[in-house]
């Protein structure tokens, strides 16, 4: 294979850790994404940073079985965002060997963002952590030209954009937009499939982004045409929530439907 593949947290959102370390090992993945902070408040999370055994549990699944944490999720960067208040985040991120960190972009003052996010980029690099802007269209970030924009403005060499295939799809953005990206800001993508078009009111958007995705090849999206044009060796995060066919299916078939899925379209 030409790619690493990871399964993100939201393959198996009821899966803790170490259990996501294990369903990648049992599916052949080589890796994982973790959340570790909310994506809404009260959200369902898993704070490694306070719960020590829970750490020693997903560290030693990682020794038995070698799969690795691809990214940590997730750090929302709104008006009040002070990169000062994640040590713990970041030296959990550390101690469990993690590359990178899935950024939303909350703030409307673009300006500020970038600056919060130049913040996080400089608290995130002496624990050898990328951070990478996932644009989404119901947020500040809604487009790949806004996240590039960001991220050139805090010009930091561990910053990064997140492709993620929904969004890209449902953002209005082209692929030349992904194409004209540079290099060395793409560290990881993720793949899904969806209708199009998708939903038209943000609510929509957002039911279908966290709850209901397709399996790769399933839906209308470019989804050859849009890997064409972001780098060949470029580690895949597989990310396809469902609500309903997962847990129906059992997590381990969903997993290895979409992870064969993924590979018959990029490999």
């Amino acid at each position: 294979m030409k790619h690493l593949y990871s399964l993100a947290q939201l393959m198996a959102l009821p899966f803790s850790p170490p259990e996501m370390v294990q369903l990648a090992a049992d599916t052949g993945c080589a890796a994982v994404g973790i959340r570790l902070l909310p994506t809404t408040p009260g959200g369902l999370h898993y704070p490694l940073m306070t719960d020590a055994p829970m750490l020693r549990e997903t560290l030693a699944r990682m020794q038995g079985t070698g799969v690795a944490i691809l990214d940590l999720e997730v750090l929302r960067i709104d008006a009040a965002f002070d990169a000062g208040r994640y040590p713990a985040f970041l030296e959990t991120g550390a101690r469990l060997g993690a590359r990178h960190i899935l950024v939303a972009g909350d703030d409307p003052d673009e300006s500020r963002m970038a600056d919060s996010f130049a913040a996080l980029c400089d608290a995130a690099q002496p624990f050898g952590l990328t951070a990478d802007l996932e644009f989404m269209p119901w947020t500040n970030v809604p487009d790949v030209q806004a996240a590039a924009r960001i991220v050139a403005n805090a010009d930091r060499p561990n910053g990064g954009v997140l492709v993620d295939a929904l969004h890209f799809a449902r953002s209005g953005s082209s692929l030349d937009d992904v194409g004209a990206l540079r290099r060395e800001w793409l560290h990881y993508g993720q793949i899904c499939d969806g209708p199009m078009p998708g939903p038209d009111t943000a609510e929509g958007l957002i039911h279908a982004a966290r709850c209901e995705r397709m399996v790769p090849g399933e839906g209308g999206i470019d989804l050859a045409g849009l890997f064409a044009r972001l780098p060949s060796d470029l580690p895949i995060s597989i990310e396809v929530p469902s609500d309903t066919r997962a847990p129906a299916m059992g997590y381990a078939a969903w997993a290895r439907l979409s992870i064969a899925a993924a590979q018959s379209i990029l490999e």
